[in-house]
């Protein structure tokens, strides 16, 4: 299996509708493009004021468009919500992609499953991940948004899954143990992620080298 067909299909799959097929006349990539800009403004205003900080006039200002551009693609917040995390999601998978099928082509010395699990942890330290976990921390106590964000995160989580079993059939025989390894990464990474400014870089690296023993184990097994 093809680095590039797999990177299709995963994002074929995570493609936001809203995106549709590649703008033809000049006016819908013009518009294509401020509406783009206005999802990254949207992004910055996550990581900057969390969030709280995610309103139409913020992200008009930050993207330097006018209101009235701003409510001709996201009529209200929730509009602009709703997008923002389709446009996250698609965003960390493109992210990642780009960064594990990098270092693939650099690195065929080294086990794959090495490479995934280090382009994960560098994934997670991306500003893309910073807003994303604004948003799944904002979705616990937030149903309006819990309405965009858990039907989003739960498709991220069926495309991994399906994406590991095609495109590693090396390892079909041992899919418990694959899933197993691949939930144990996120859930290490997002929390050293967290806990890094009481932790400092030494205990991060001690406890990463022990969750990539203990990964690696689990193929081995």
């Amino acid at each position: 299996m093809s680095g590039s067909t797999m990177q299709k299909r995963m994002l074929d799959a995570m493609r936001p509708s809203a995106l549709g097929d590649e703008p033809v006349r000049w006016q819908q990539r013009k518009s294509a493009q401020t509406r783009l800009k206005m999802l990254e403004a949207a992004v910055d205003c996550l990581v900057s004021g969390g969030y709280a900080g995610l309103t139409t006039a913020q992200v008009a200002e930050r993207a330097a468009v006018s209101r009235g551009a701003m409510h001709h693609h996201f009529a209200t917040r929730i509009d602009l919500v709703a997008a923002v995390v389709d446009h996250i999601f698609y965003q960390r998978i493109r992210l990642f992609l780009d960064d594990y099928l990098g270092t693939v082509a650099q690195r065929s010395d080294v086990e794959l499953i090495d490479l995934a699990t280090e382009a994960h942890w560098r994934s997670v330290q991306t500003r893309e991940y910073a807003a994303y976990v604004e948003l799944a921390v904002a979705a616990r106590t937030d149903p309006e948004l819990n309405a965009a964000f858990e039907p989003a995160a739960r498709r991220y989580d069926e495309v991994w899954t399906a994406e590991m079993i095609e495109s590693f059939p090396q390892w079909r025989d041992q899919w418990h143990a694959m899933k197993l390894g691949s939930d144990f990464a996120i859930a290490v990474h997002s929390g050293l992620l967290l806990h890094r400014p009481v932790f400092g870089q030494e205990r991060i690296d001690m406890v990463l080298q022990l969750s990539m023993q203990a990964i690696r184990a689990l193929y081995k097994a």
